[in-house]
């Protein structure tokens, strides 16, 4: 029944993809991220959705009237060029079959992510990508928060089977990622029940992410908190906040949770800690023999290539963290281009914080930029402890800071033409202190 269901779901998103391509995007990331069909038993757990539905977006767009030209930002081109430098490091790959195949699905991911920085340049169409993203995944983070209320935490909390975050720690890594964007529909929604149960979703989302014993989400969460509270102009407020939601969540978790968390100090004696750092000592290693184009996506599948530079070869544990990941598998080249689509991702937001401040018609812009970069610090910190360099969440998150500069930009640029300074010039990156004090003063008035 639950596989008709949802078959019946999808395909009648269809016929309005055909006329809305964008419509395709929210779709294939529903599916992507809350992997509906894999809460059924039938024919419907393995069939190709995400596959039909992408066909089926990416041709409907080509045949519309949609934008055809991807913007030429230093993201996207960052996203392009590491695209590219994947490509390259495959031909070069240890097992270059194998790891095609890993390529193929990270194309697709990113030709989708790019897409998305393509058709949804308004402000309404991408609020609905968000309030998608983060829907997919609160749906699970949210129940396993309920569940953990009801056993005390002393159970594991899942994600999807069969996908990227079923396991305990990638939920807890996306959820805590999430948790900033449900933030930010919460204090932007207008509905007062929406508005209300968005409230009560994020300390379950926060309980789900503790009760996955993460010692990384732990971490993640930390880094969080502090970076909201360093940002923070009021800091006593938000200090108060962030001890009294600490308490509370440290309080509610079992004994078994503070003894796993005080690993974190005792790595030496822990066999998963030392299993990270074996896997850590390869990927550097590795990297130094094939600095540019590394061993490509099959690389700690490569027995061979692992006791040739692994400390401990009898050990055999994938990268366990983003940066070692792509270091192994595509070399510095690689990690300077990831890294580089991170940092430029963070540093987009910033520029809108800092052009829409005296601006009280983007307040929305400014707090989902604020959000944006919290989700990019927990991304940052939990994924260097988990496989998640091609996760779709990262991606979408990059994307979104894109496409909010981009919206940004094209309406400062509109006023300035309505209402234009002497002296002042347009400028795509950084709107000049003459733009500023003339954005400034029309505020007031």
């Amino acid at each position: 029944m639950r596989s008709l269901i949802v078959t019946l779901m999808i395909f009648g998103t269809l016929p309005f993809i055909c006329t809305r391509p964008y419509i395709g995007l929210y779709v294939y990331s529903w599916i992507s991220y809350m992997n509906p069909h894999r809460l059924s038993y039938g024919f419907a757990f393995s069939f190709p959705f995400a596959m039909v539905v992408g066909v089926l977006t990416i041709g409907a767009w080509l045949v519309s009237k949609e934008p055809k030209k991807l913007p030429m930002t230093p993201g996207t081109v960052l996203m392009l060029a590491f695209a590219l430098w994947m490509s390259i490091s495959t031909v070069f790959a240890t097992d270059v079959a194998g790891s095609f195949k890993e390529l193929q699905q990270v194309i697709k991911m990113m030709v989708i992510t790019l897409l998305s920085v393509v058709m949804l340049q308004e402000q309404k169409k991408l609020d609905w990508l968000i309030w998608v993203i983060a829907g997919s995944i609160a749906f699970f983070a949210v129940k396993g928060g309920a569940f953990s209320l009801a056993t005390g935490g002393n159970f594991l909390v899942f994600g999807p089977p069969g996908s990227v975050i079923e396991e305990n720690n990638a939920l807890a890594v996306a959820t805590i990622m999430v948790v900033p964007l449900v933030r930010y529909l919460h204090m932007h929604t207008m509905h007062k029940w929406v508005k209300r149960g968005l409230f009560v979703s994020m300390p379950l989302m926060i309980i789900s992410a503790l009760s996955s014993y993460s010692r990384g989400a732990l971490i993640a969460m930390s880094m969080m908190a502090l970076f909201l509270w360093l940002k923070s102009k009021n800091k006593v407020l938000p200090a108060i906040v962030i001890i009294v939601v600490a308490t509370a969540g440290l309080n509610f978790m079992p004994d078994a949770w503070f003894e796993r968390m005080d690993t974190i100090s005792e790595y030496e004696e822990d066999a998963s800690a030392i299993g990270r750092l074996n896997s850590w000592s390869f990927a550097y290693k590795f990297t130094l023999d094939h600095p540019f184009f590394g061993g490509g996506f099959m690389i700690y599948d490569d027995v061979s290539q692992y006791r040739k530079y692994a400390p401990n070869p009898d050990r055999h544990v994938n990268a366990h963290s983003i940066y070692f990941q792509v270091m192994a598998m595509h070399g510095f080249v690689g990690l300077l281009l990831f890294l580089s689509c991170i940092l430029v991702a963070f540093l987009s937001c910033s520029w809108v914080i800092r052009n829409v401040r005296v601006r009280e018609d983007l307040v929305w812009a400014r707090d989902l930029a604020a959000m944006i970069q919290v989700s990019i610090v927990g991304y940052a910190t939990g994924g260097a402890f988990l496989n998640l360099a091609y996760y779709d969440l990262f991606w979408h998150i990059a994307a979104l800071s894109i496409i909010l500069r981009l919206i940004v930009q094209e309406i400062l640029k509109k006023d300035l033409v309505e209402a234009p300074v002497e002296g002042v010039k347009e400028d795509d990156f950084v709107v000049p202190q003459a733009k500023k004090s003339f954005l400034r003063a029309d505020a007031k008035k």
